[in-house]
This record gives C-alpha cells, structure tokens and sequence, in this order.
C-alpha cells in the first residue's frame, strides 16, 4: 500500500515525452492477403493438376502464360463480349469459324486467370473438355479406358490454329489494341499483311526459292567449256543459253515455328550430323524436291531455299525428335512412330540472321553494326581510361628523375611507331577496305528503311532472340512418356555467369505439372537430348532487346 510511502518520491521515467503512434508502415502477412494478392508474391507460381496424360497441355499452358501480347488478346476478347468470347448465336451464323472456338478460348484464359490469383495448383477440367470437344483425337483411350497421351505439338498447332480464328484476335485495332496493352509498340505500317493476332506474334513469312538443279548444271559446265577453250561465247550460244535458262521460282507462305531436323547423322545414309540446334534449322529450310520443269518438259531435281522475310515476335521452335517409320513386312500395321534421342545442343540466344531473307539482312546489319561500333567504342574508352591512370602515376615519378629521362623515353615511343607504322598502315588499309566492301550503298539503304522486319519488335532489332520456356519430352516411346515445361522467371536475383561462359545463369522454373521447383539456365541447357532423361521438344525465344 502508498500508506507506508513517505514523501519525498524519487520516480525515474524511461521513454519519450511525445504522443505514442502506430508504425509508418503497416505490416502486412501473406496469411491476410486475398488470395490472387498472395500468389504474386509467392516464391514459386502454381501449377496445373494431371487430369490422365495431360502433361501435354499443361506443358504448354505454363509456357505461353508468360506471353503478355497473347494474354492480352484473350482478356480484351473476354471484356468485349457479353457472353465471355462470342456468343454462340454469333458463332453459329459465321460458317467459317468452328463453334468450339469461344468455349475454347473462353476456358483458356479462364485457366490462365485462375493460375494467377491461386496459391495452389489449378484444374484445368473446364479447358481441357473443351481442348477435348475442339480436337476429338485428344480425347481417344487406350485399352483400359484412361486417356491416351497426346502430341505438345500437336497441341501448340491447334491451340494457335484456333485462337487465331477468334472474332476479337482479328482486325488490325484489335491487334494493336493487345499490343497496346501488354506494353509494346507497335506501327500500324508493320500489321500489313497480317490478318490476327497469332499471326503477327508468332507468324514467320518464308520466301521460299526453287532453282532447277539440271539447268544450273548445263549452265556451269557450258560456261566451263568456254572458259578452258579460250573463247568467248557467240551470240547465237548466248540467245540459245538465254533460251534455256528457267527463271527461279519464289513463293511466299506463313508459318508458326521453325523446325530443326535432327534426323541428318542418324544412320549412315544421312549427309549431315546435326549437333547443334543451328545446323538442324539450316538443313530444314534448304532441301531437294521434284518439280515440272518447262524447259526440260519433265519432272526435275530442284532445289529448296526458305529464308525469313518477315520475323516474329515470339519464335516457336520445334525439335523433329519424332517420325514415323515405314514397316512393311510388318503382319499388324505399316508403320511405327519413333523417337530421335541424339543430343542437339542450343543456347540461350538464337542469332537468326543467317536464316532471313537479303532485304531484312539489309536492315539487321545496320543495327547489328550500331551495336558493335558502340561496343567497340566503350571497349576504347576503358582501354584509354586505365592507359591515361597509368600514365598519370608513372608521371609522379618520372618527374623525380628529370628531362632528359622524359626526353629519351619519348624519342624511343617515337621511334618504335615509326618502326610499326608500316604493318599498321597496312593492316589499317585491308580492315578499310572490308568495311567499304561490306558497307549499304544508298540503294541498299533506302531499299531497307521500307522493309518492315515484323511487328512489335524492339527498336534496332539485331535478330537475336533469348530463350524463355521449353517443352521436353521424357522416355523412349514416342505415344508414351512424360511432358515437362521450363519457364523462365519473370523476375531476376543476383546476376551470374554459367561456368566458363559469358551466359547468365538466370532463375528457371520447372513445372511438372502440379509440382513447381527452382532451376538455373545451366540445367535448361542439359536438355540437349541423348538418354532418357527429358529432352528439348519446343523451345519458344522472344526478341532480345
């Protein structure tokens, strides 16, 4: 009790005199976040539930989910339509669009929409029916009645197939408006031609070539004979010459992805061992076929060029790792589907300047030159900075030991370029000349500033693209096995650099299926192929800025 406290009380007050106040910052645990608020800071995204062999679709669902120009697209077609796409009175009146579009793309992004806002993994029930109702072979069996595995591939084709035929995909303002919203500019100059939005994505224009082997032949050898005899050709041999030449045949088709043919060193009748992904897309874009030739007035051994002339945003490309093989002393069928399991090595950035057509080299070559004249210069700008600090501190001392010292180092610099001056002038004078040789005349520059290289591409585009997801494909039987998707995260830690290269060795993510764990580049690029553990199937690039 106080009672037996006399006066006077010392009392000691620990603190501060001012008004007491909360925190500045709220704290703020993940357990009371809404649910799509926790999953954007969740260490890992969601995965996709395995509704019976469907690690086909899932595989492809995470990787395109990263595709903001193609989520786009499917969110404005949602908010545009009362009924979520097209409503189905709509859809039936135009006879050119399949009705399984809409539920198609409708579950799609409905998917796409719940991967985002859930912690958990996510069933994807309501898309994969659809996928079901729009493609009747992803729904076979086998024996047991469980569903049968399926294709990636086949899937990815028409998954694009179809979203390219949705009403909102199509239409340049359409086009521009997902661009728009993903963040990316985009001229309407470079949507001519373009009919959707798939096909401004992910359409690649080929300029296909043929030239008729037999001719080219007749040419070279005619042409041999004149030169070791001495003479010049007549008139009369050159009309006939003339006469005979058939002009090259040039095409132009749309594609969706590349493909790199990896059965060339398989057996020993192929020509070519294919190793890396680079000479694997070489030998799929030049080959032989037999064509009409109206000069010879028969069928003809001709040769089949493909370069890029249009290039896309994303760039899908597919490994030929399956093929079907011809069995006819087979008793129960005529043919087998087999698996390629060779290694093909890439990497990740895929320079595809070699495979584009001469007008779009013409415009990646000025961008291309930009960038090394820029680097070159820093390169200098560092080697003249550390020379000029060096000299600085070799100055302070030089100082110390008086004029003539300066004076004989300087006669001695001066005579040991005029010593070098000739080997350099040389050398200067040859580096001159290749640069003149491979420089744009006006021509070539004025024809390239009309030349659209693609739509949404970044600005000074150089033609290279780095890697962001891949589709592999694990086991030995090509109707059976395992998909997996590798994507990349969308947000980087610390930088590093894969051992003994100068690639980063950045943040990836492997989702099998409803199971998501942490990878770097350096074990995406071990999925080269040649066991049975999982090997490239498709790779999907974006434009590097």
């Amino acid at each position: 009790t106080f009672d037996k406290v006399k006066a006077p009380i010392t009392i000691l007050l620990m603190g501060s005199a001012e008004k007491l106040t909360g925190p500045k910052v709220k704290t703020i645990f993940v357990e009371d976040l809404k649910p799509e608020e926790a999953a954007q800071h969740a260490p890992e995204p969601s995965g996709l539930n395995n509704l019976g062999n469907t690690c086909y679709l899932n595989s492809v669902m995470q990787c395109l989910r990263n595709v903001k120009v193609f989520r786009q697209g499917l969110q404005q077609s949602d908010s545009n339509n009362n009924s979520g796409y097209a409503n189905a009175n709509a859809v039936a009146s135009n006879t050119n669009v399949p009705p399984s579009v809409a539920p198609f793309l409708r579950t799609m992004n409905s998917t796409f929409h719940s991967l985002d806002r859930s912690l958990d993994p996510v069933s994807p029930t309501p898309f994969v029916m659809s996928t079901k109702m729009a493609f009747p072979q992803f729904a076979e069996t086998g024996a047991n009645g469980a569903p049968q595995q399926q294709d990636a591939e086949e899937f990815l084709s028409g998954l694009l197939t179809l979203a390219g035929q949705g009403g909102q995909m199509q239409g340049k303002e359409n086009i521009m408006k997902a661009y728009k919203n993903a963040g990316v500019d985009v001229d309407e100059k470079e949507l001519v031609g373009v009919g959707n939005l798939v096909d401004a994505l992910f359409g690649i224009q080929m300029e296909e070539t043929y030239t008729c082997d037999e001719l080219e032949v007749m040419k070279n050898s005619e042409n041999d004979k004149n030169d070791s005899a001495g003479v010049d050709v007549d008139v009369a041999m050159a009309d006939a010459t003339s006469s005979d030449a058939e002009a090259a045949v040039v095409r132009h088709d749309l594609h969706r992805k590349l493909v790199c043919n990896i059965q060339g060193g398989s057996d020993s009748a192929s020509q070519t061992n294919v190793t890396h992904v680079m000479e694997g897309i070489a030998l799929a874009l030049n080959g032989k076929v037999e064509k009409h030739s109206e000069v010879l007035g028969r069928d003809a051994i001709w040769t089949r060029t493909q370069r890029m002339s249009r290039l896309p945003q994303i760039l899908a490309l597919q490994f030929g790792r399956f093929y079907w093989k011809e069995t006819p002393d087979s008793q129960d069928h005529t043919g087998v589907k087999c698996k390629v399991m060779k290694p093909v090595a890439f990497n990740g950035e895929l320079d595809i300047y070699e495979f584009c057509s001469a007008k779009v080299q013409k415009v990646l070559k000025k961008s291309r030159d930009k960038a090394l004249k820029e680097e070159e210069d820093r390169v200098t700008a560092k080697l003249m900075g550390a020379a000029k600090s060096g000299a600085d501190a070799d100055g302070g001392n030089d100082k110390k030991m008086g004029d003539n010292d300066e004076s004989e180092k300087k006669n001695a610099s001066m005579a040991m370029d005029e010593e070098g001056a000739g080997d350099d002038d040389d050398d200067l004078k040859a580096a001159l000349a290749m640069s003149m040789a491979a420089a744009p005349t006006e021509d070539d520059t004025s024809d390239s500033e009309d030349v659209m290289v693609g739509p949404g591409l970044p600005k000074e585009f150089q033609g290279k693209y780095e890697l962001f997801a891949v589709v592999t494909h694990k086991g030995r039987d090509a109707d059976g096995g395992h998909y997996m998707g590798w994507v990349k995260a969308e947000e980087q830690g610390g930088g590093s650099k894969i051992a003994d290269t100068e690639e980063d060795n950045a943040d990836w993510f492997v989702f099998d299926d409803d199971e998501v764990s942490p990878c770097k580049t350096e074990d995406v690029l071990k999925l080269k192929g040649g066991g049975d553990w999982h090997m490239s199937y498709l790779n999907f690039y974006r434009a590097k800025k």
